[in-house]
């Protein structure tokens, strides 16, 4: 892992980011999942510097250290990719998302395909105004879809009032508690009582919500709006990762997903869930990934 930077935007917002794996290596932009931040990527630290991968991964607008955006849209993302690799004078890269970094990973793709070799998704999040219900979702996601739709304020106000809870750094003694109380899937619990992994997933998560709530929720809000583009617009090689134990987006959702783009790997991975998969397999996930 190597000291957090920062890349200046035209409008002077600052965008933070951290480089884990090797430095001279294959670059690969890592987008975060949600909530989270950009120390989600110690998750690829050890197998991206066996493999010569260069991990470069941003915190979103709003997310920890980087600056707010509070009108941001989905489609200003690709605009943040490209100045980050300009700066850092890399021409063509690849994208690897992990849950709600799909969509990221979607977008930048679409605007600049030139530039983006490929992109791996390991568990994505699909596109929830696509749906006619809400069948196959994490019980936790419906019921913010309901109230997002519904009753806006009261989400805000569930969030605000979420954040000295979310913000807690469980003591280590506490850790297995914890994660019975989150009524994870078997090979979840298991795959997160190993502390680095638990560091990765939770302290990311920590990050995000003591930066700023408003900053977790406008991310939370891009999920449940239109994206402005179609799945089928997606055409450089998609990489797609799926634990079919995953609660968070069933592999139903998935599988259905991974029929509409154009050019297109899916692997569907027994006994793995949405913890598990990028913990187990991050090794496999890269080199694939860079064999693009």
């Amino acid at each position: 892992m190597y000291r957090k930077e920062v890349v200046q935007l035209y409008d002077g917002a600052v965008v933070a980011f951290q480089e884990y794996g090797d430095p001279t290596g294959t670059p690969v932009i890592f987008c975060h999942g949600w909530p989270s931040s950009r120390t989600m990527a110690q998750l690829a630290d050890e197998p991206a510097r066996a493999l010569g991968v260069r991990i470069i991964s941003p915190d979103r607008p709003g997310i920890s250290s980087s600056s707010m955006q509070p009108d941001r849209k989905l489609s200003d993302w690709p605009g943040v990719v490209q100045r980050l690799v300009d700066d850092l004078e890399i021409g063509e890269f690849r994208v690897l998302a992990i849950s709600g970094g799909a969509p990221y990973a979607y977008a930048t793709a679409v605007a600049i395909p030139e530039r983006v070799r490929a992109i791996a998704i390991v568990g994505g999040v699909i596109p929830f105004t696509e749906l006619k219900n809400f069948k196959g979702l994490l019980p936790l996601y419906r019921w913010m879809l309901v109230f997002y739709r519904n009753r806006p304020q009261l989400l805000r106000q569930f969030f605000y009032l979420a954040r000295p809870f979310l913000s807690f750094r469980a003591p280590i003694p506490l850790r297995p508690l914890l994660l019975k109380m989150l009524l994870l899937r078997p090979c979840d619990a298991s795959s997160l009582r190993d502390d680095a992994a638990f560091e990765a997933i939770f302290e990311s998560q920590r990050r995000a919500w003591r930066g700023s709530v408003e900053g977790v929720l406008i991310d939370a809000r891009i999920y449940a709006q239109p994206w402005g583009f179609a799945i089928e617009d997606v055409r450089v090689p998609v990489r797609l990762w799926h634990g079919i134990e995953d609660r968070a987006f069933s592999v139903r959702l998935a599988e259905e997903i991974a029929n509409r783009f154009p050019n297109c790997k899916a692997r569907f991975i027994q006994n793995e869930g949405h913890y598990s998969l990028p913990i187990r397999h991050m090794r496999e996930i890269l080199k694939d990934l860079i064999s693009v």
